[in-house]
């Protein structure tokens, strides 16, 4: 029975760890983005209003991210200079969790903080 509830709790513990692992988080977007403003890309709150909703944003990065798909790249020349900027920071912080950045991006803009 021991051995039992051993293996148990660290099945459990393992399943813990992996969940962690692969959830997605914002902090390495703080680098760049804020909220209600520009720092060197645009604010959140920009973004959210240019695609609508979570669904939308996912989409975009569902369909790898393209310059020619972002909307704030393709209508502000300031950002269209910098959009090769966040394409590491797609392919290592995004992809692969698409709908988890785009719903943590509009719902910190809801909350106000990231």
């Amino acid at each position: 029975m021991k051995k039992s509830v051993t293996l148990s709790v660290t099945a459990a513990g393992l399943i813990a760890i992996s969940a962690t692992a692969s959830a997605f988080s914002t902090a390495p977007c703080k680098a760049c983005h804020a909220i209600d403003h520009d720092v060197v890309g645009p604010a959140w709150k920009t973004v959210a209003e240019a695609y609508g909703s979570a669904d939308a944003l996912a989409a975009v990065f569902k369909s790898g991210f393209k310059v020619e798909d972002r909307k704030i790249a393709n209508s502000d020349p300031k950002y269209k200079s910098k959009a090769a900027l966040m394409t590491p920071m797609f392919n290592s912080q995004i992809k692969g969790h698409e709908d988890e950045a785009a719903k943590a991006l509009f719902d910190a803009v809801k909350a106000g903080k990231m």
